[in-house]
């Protein structure tokens, strides 16, 4: 097939896990075109992977001091632009639209009336899953965001819904060695000083702080380690610490989650999807929770043990079989296969 695949590139997740499952596509021989949208390309790192691909600046959130602004928000957005990418878009010869909670290739994906399929965390909210902080309005915007004909949800657990779990980067297979005392943090909603005021008091342990945009080469200051960004390096530390503090979005906690790492999160403010994350992963005791830069739960979360491993399959690979077949309205068995295979499911009381 010729494949175009929309990347919402405001988040790392989506180019994260977007990239697992492009690589499946064209090693089993489709064209796959990419189009990034959300961020400058400028602020676009390490994708000449994804090659040959193209940015526009489709929709994307504004947020400030850990908190979404909606109003914000509003006066940023250009839709007459956005309009004119959709209609002007080159349409001819597509097969199938693959959004990963891009609105510009769902748009151009009704526009010429090719099937889509949606694939990301954002569709399991199309799902009867644990959410916080909802009202009509943000459901409804979550929903309209990127709509597809076939969404495919991404969760830590299925919650007796066809959602499939995580799409992990096949290297991380957890065989490196955990240092006790390292932790990985990347909080990229909060101001850095603020971070780092948090972490200075335990001096026991090494911080190695990501996120910080305006950072382009390594500072040390003792026990914290600031660090650019660098997927590689990034990845590195992740596989050998011992926790993860993060933001509580989706692609992360599932990768710390597979190599069992503690997590601590902390959730971006009026931000419906990450307060539904931080939910569901309590209930699932899967991470500790922090609504606020709070040293007293840092302190707390330090002494506890880490994780056992998720076990999570291959899903990029389940996903693009799947696609392939073109039994896209049999998203169930595609489901239970998946979590058949994943080695470690939480439990879950249906509360």
């Amino acid at each position: 097939m010729i494949i175009l695949f929309g990347i919402q590139a405001t988040g790392n997740g989506h180019i994260s896990r977007s990239r697992e499952v492009v690589h499946r596509l064209r090693a089993r021989g489709h064209e796959v075109q990419v189009l990034f949208s959300g961020r400058d390309p400028s602020g676009l790192k390490e994708i000449e992977v994804f090659a040959p691909f193209d940015v526009r600046r489709g929709l994307t959130f504004q947020t400030s001091r850990g908190r979404l602004q909606y109003l914000k928000t509003a006066f940023t957005l250009n839709l007459p632009r956005f309009y004119r990418d959709v209609y002007a878009y080159d349409a001819a010869g597509i097969d199938l639209v693959i959004t990963d909670y891009e609105p510009l290739s769902a748009r151009i994906a009704r526009r010429f009336q090719i099937p889509s399929i949606g694939i990301g965390h954002q569709y399991a909210f199309c799902f009867e899953i644990p959410v916080a902080g909802a009202n009509p309005f943000t459901r409804r915007l979550l929903q309209a965001f990127a709509p597809a004909d076939h969404p495919v949800g991404l969760h830590w657990h299925h919650f007796g819904q066809p959602i499939l779990p995580p799409i992990i980067p096949g290297h991380l297979d957890g065989t490196r060695p955990t240092e006790a005392n390292k932790v990985l943090v990347y909080l990229p909603f909060d101001h850095p000083a603020e971070v780092q005021t948090l972490l200075a008091p335990f001096t026991t342990h090494r911080f190695f702080i990501y996120g910080i945009a305006e950072l382009s080469s390594p500072v040390d200051k003792g026990h914290l380690h600031l660090r650019p960004y660098s997927r590689s390096g990034f990845l590195r530390d992740l596989e050998d610490c011992n926790g993860v503090i993060c933001g509580a979005g989706f692609e992360l906690a599932g990768e710390a989650l597979q190599l069992g790492k503690k997590l601590l999160v902390k959730p971006l403010r009026g931000q419906f999807e990450q307060l539904s994350n931080a939910l569901a992963l309590e209930k699932l005791q899967l991470a500790r929770v922090m609504q606020r830069l709070d040293r007293k739960a840092v302190q707390l979360w330090l002494e506890l043990p880490p994780n056992v491993p998720a076990g999570y399959p291959d899903t990029a690979q389940l996903i693009a079989v799947w696609i392939e077949n073109g039994r896209w309205e049999d998203i169930g068995s595609l489901s239970q296969e998946a979590w058949a295979q994943t080695g470690r499911v939480p439990r879950w009381d249906g509360r």
